[in-house]
């Protein structure tokens, strides 16, 4: 998926002209009653002003208006396409097709969406399937965690997360989870990191609305065992830099650090583009070593003048007695398709274990 460091502009030129003619070449190729007039009108016609993800559905639009036949017929036809893309992002307009055009045939579209997946995640399409028959869905996804392939196993979990970003939400399992344990518990043990990472994923989702429900879960697992131990921190990462004390307890982070710090923003005025620098000095005031999980906090200046905080994970640390700790991290402050930055005083804090201990604070001209 894209990244926060991607410009919207970058995202949209994967659907540029050259692309549709790509695509209509290939299509053509393969189905020589395919109208490439007609899909080319259809794509390029005000595709300046689209989006990302308009330009990818309009190529679904199109596919329906130029290519004859049934809709199986019309899958038939881009299941031979998809190889030949080279391309995940661009290869996601195959699943939104099936999603836009295949609701009432709900049992072909699903396994259309499993052959796809593998070339372009049909993560965002399979939600419309769930929001149209959650337990008839889900009951396909819990098949797909024993499928070979890991994008097919990644895919009933990472499709069904009640809030991933870019995608519908999933109303009805963000009230309650609990319709996707079964898939969660399947998968966290797969030899795949990529499936892993996803279940990681759902859980982080879940922590934002039912986090003792997650914690609770984690709290019976093995957590001596590596890879679930990593599962269970990445799926915390919300909750421990939100300061939640049961997260904090879980991986050793529970007691209130006892330091002493400083922090420093420079340099003190920047302009967009420029680097900031965050320097800080930690030095422990206790006689016994500290588990210590290190976090910056930075409140974003919004169009109307007031300020947001996003936390930021810096460190994780065991500081030796009476010890001093010296960090340093730098970022450049630009905008990303995720954030928009305005003028103003940003305050910045750091936080360890959970408790805001230090600040400074930097003007965007």
């Amino acid at each position: 998926m894209p990244s926060e460091s991607d410009s919207p502009t970058q995202l949209k030129e994967w659907f540029n002209e050259a692309r549709y003619r790509a695509i209509a070449a290939e299509l053509t190729a393969i189905a020589p009653k395919f109208d490439g007039k007609a899909f080319l009108a259809l794509t390029l016609e005000g595709l300046a002003e689209r989006s990302l993800m308009q330009r990818l559905n309009q190529c679904a639009v199109a596919v329906e208006q130029a290519l004859p036949g049934t809709f199986q017929q019309k899958v038939r036809v881009l299941q031979k396409v998809a190889p030949k893309l080279g391309h995940e992002f661009v290869s996601i307009f195959l699943c939104d097709f099936v999603a836009t055009f295949g609701r009432d045939d709900f049992d072909f579209s699903l396994e259309a969406l499993r052959f796809f997946t593998v070339f372009g995640s049909a993560e965002f399409a399979v939600r419309t399937f769930i929001m149209a028959d959650q337990e008839r869905a889900l009951k396909t996804l819990r098949q797909w965690t024993k499928d070979a392939d890991e994008k097919v196993r990644r895919l009933a979990s990472e499709g069904s997360r009640p809030r991933l970003p870019w995608g519908m939400r999933l109303s009805t399992l963000v009230r309650d989870p609990s319709p996707t344990l079964v898939i969660l518990e399947a998968l966290k043990d797969d030899e795949s990191l990529f499936v892993r990472r996803s279940v990681a994923n759902h859980l982080n989702d879940i922590t934002k609305d039912h986090p003792d429900f997650v914690l609770q879960l984690l709290e019976s697992w093995e957590l001596e065992r590596a890879h679930l131990r990593w599962i269970a921190k990445q799926a915390c990462r919300t909750l421990i830099k939100r300061g939640h004390p049961r997260a904090l307890k879980l991986f050793g982070f529970g007691k209130k650090a006892e330091v002493a710090a400083t922090l420093q923003a420079s340099p003190q005025g920047l302009a967009l583009g420029e680097r900031l620098t965050l320097t800080t000095v930690i030095t422990s005031t206790s006689r016994q070593s500290q588990r210590l999980a290190v976090d910056y906090v930075v409140y974003y200046v919004k169009a109307r003048g007031v300020s947001a905080e996003k936390v930021f994970k810096w460190t994780e640390v065991d500081l030796p007695a009476r010890g001093t700790l010296e960090l340093s991290k730098s970022q450049v402050i630009r905008d990303f398709t995720t954030r928009k930055h305005h003028p103003g005083k940003h305050r910045v804090e750091l936080q360890i274990n959970g408790q805001r201990v230090a600040e400074s604070m930097f003007v965007l001209k």
